[in-house]
C-alpha cells in the first residue's frame, strides 16, 4: 500500500492530530517513569514504592480507557479528546505549582495521568473510522505510534530535572500539551459514519464474547510489555548499572524508540502476512529477548535484549490492532477501550512486579522472567484460536488474518 493512499482515502489532518494527541498524552502518561529515579531519591522511596509509583498511571488508565471508549460512542471522539486533555493539563498544572512531597502525592498524580493514557481509546477509533478495512493495520499503527512520546520523556525529562529540578518538568510538559490541544481542536474531525450510542449493557454483552477476552489478553502482553519496560528502564539502569538518571534516560530512549516506531511496522507486516502469523513471530522474539536482558551482565548486552523486546512488543501492538477491526468493526470504540484496558493492566503488572521483585529478592530477574513466560502463554493462546478465527469471521474479512 502506498502512503499516498492515506491522503486520498481518509482525512489526513485527523490522522495527524490523533497521532500528536496520543504522542503528548503518552509522554505525560509515562513522565513518572522518566523522573522515577530522581523522585525516588528525593523522597527516599523503596524499590516497591518506585515500582508502584510508575505503575499506577497504567492501572488508572486501564479503567479510564473503558470510560473514554464509552464516551467516544456517545459524545464523539473529538469532544471526548478535548475533555480528557483539559483534565490532564489541569492535573499537570497542580503538580507544577504544588509539587509532590510524599509517596501518596505521586500516586494521586498517577491516577490523573491515567486520563492521558486513556487517550488511546480516543485517538485510534477517531483515526480508524476514516479509513477502509484493508488500511486499518497501517492507520491504527500510525495513530498509535504516538507512544514515541515515551522516548521524548526518557531523553528530555531527566535532563530538565537535573538542570531545573524535577518539579519544573511538569511545567515544561504543559507547553506541548497546550500546543497540541489547540491543533487538535482546530484540525481534527469526526468521521462521517453512523455510530450507535451504547449502554453499559452493550459493554457487558461484549465481555460475553470469548474473542473479546482473547484480544484483551494478547494486548495485555504486547502493550503491557512495551509500556511496562518504558516506565521501568531508567530506574532499572540506575539501579543495576549505577548510571546517572541522565545516562539511564539515554539508554532507555534507545531501547524504547524501536518499540514506539514499530507499531505501524507491525500493522503493515500483519496486513501482508496476517495478524496471527505476525503475532506468533513477535511473541517468540519478545520472550527470548527478555531472557537475554535478564541474564546479561553488561549494559550493552542488556540494552540489546530490551531493545529487541521493546521492538517486538511495539510491532505486536500494531498486529493486534490489524485484527481487531476485522472482528469487531461495529464495536471498535468499545473494544478499543476494553483491549486498551488490558494493555494498561499489563503495563501495571510488569512495572509493579519489577519493583516488588527487586525489593523482595534484591534482583529484577523473577519479574522479567515471569513476563517472558506470559509471552509463551500468548503463543499457546494463538494456537488455540487461529483455526477458528480463520474459518469463521476471518474467512469473510477484507484483510489477511
Amino acid at each position: 500500500m502506498k502512503l499516498s493512499a492515506l491522503k486520498s482515502s481518509g482525512h489526513w489532518p485527523t490522522l495527524l492530530t490523533s497521532f500528536l494527541y496520543f504522542d503528548v498524552s503518552f509522554m505525560v502518561w509515562t513522565i513518572l517513569g522518566a523522573l522515577g529515579a530522581q523522585i525516588g531519591q528525593t523522597l527516599g522511596l523503596t524499590p516497591q514504592q518506585k515500582g508502584l509509583m510508575v505503575a499506577v498511571p497504567y492501572l488508572s488508565g486501564a479503567f479510564i480507557r473503558i470510560l473514554l471508549g464509552m464516551l467516544v460512542d456517545r459524545i464523539g471522539a473529538k469532544n471526548t479528546g478535548i475533555v480528557a486533555q483539559l483534565i490532564v493539563m489541569a492535573g499537570m498544572t497542580v503538580a507544577w505549582f504544588t509539587g509532590l512531597h510524599q509517596f501518596s502525592h505521586t500516586l494521586m498524580l498517577g491516577v490523573v495521568l491515567g486520563v492521558a493514557g486513556a487517550s488511546f481509546a480516543v485517538a485510534l477509533p477517531q483515526a480508524g473510522r476514516w479509513y477502509p478495512p484493508q488500511m486499518q493495520g497501517v492507520v491504527m499503527g500510525l495513530a498509535g505510534a504516538g507512544n514515541v512520546g515515551v522516548v521524548i520523556d526518557s531523553l528530555l525529562a531527566p535532563r530538565l530535572a537535573a538542570a531545573y529540578g524535577w518539579p519544573s518538568v511538569f511545567g515544561f510538559a504543559l507547553i506541548p500539551l497546550v500546543l497540541v490541544f489547540i491543533a487538535y481542536c482546530v484540525f481534527s474531525k469526526e468521521a462521517p459514519v453512523q455510530v450507535k450510542k451504547k449502554t453499559l449493557k452493550d459493554y457487558v454483552n461484549l465481555l460475553k464474547e470469548r474473542d473479546a477476552h482473547w484480544f484483551c489478553f494478547f494486548y495485555t502482553i504486547s502493550f503491557g510489555g512495551f509500556s511496562g519496560l518504558a516506565a521501568s528502564l531508567i530506574i532499572y539502569f540506575t539501579s543495576e548499572f549505577g548510571l546517572t538518571a541522565v545516562e539511564a534516560g539515554t539508554w532507555a530512549a534507545g531501547c524504547t524508540l524501536i518499540g514506539a516506531l514499530g507499531r505501524p511496522v507491525g500493522g503493515a507486516i500483519a496486513d501482508r502476512l496476517g495478524g496471527i502469523r505476525a503475532l506468533n513471530i513477535l511473541y517468540v522474539v519478545a520472550a527470548l529477548s527478555l531472557c537475554l536482558a535478564a541474564f546479561a551482565h553488561s549494559i550493552v548486552l542488556c540494552a540489546v535484549g530490551f531493545f529487541l523486546a521493546s521492538g517486538a512488543f511495539g510491532m505486536a501492538n500494531g498486529s493486534v490492532f490489524q485484527l481487531l477491526p476485522q472482528r469487531f468493526a461495529k464495536d471498535i470504540g468499545v473494544m478499543t477501550g476494553l483491549v486498551g484496558c488490558g494493555g494498561g493492566l499489563g503495563g501495571f503488572m510488569l512495572a509493579s512486579s519489577l519493583g516488588y521483585s527487586k525489593g523482595l529478592t534484591g534482583s529484577y530477574l523473577i519479574g522479567i522472567l515471569a513476563f517472558s513466560g506470559l509471552c509463551m502463554l500468548a503463543l499457546i493462546g494463538l494456537s488455540l484460536v487461529k483455526t477458528r478465527w480463520r474459518t469463521t469471521w476471518g474467512a469473510i474479512a477484507e484483510a489477511r488474518i
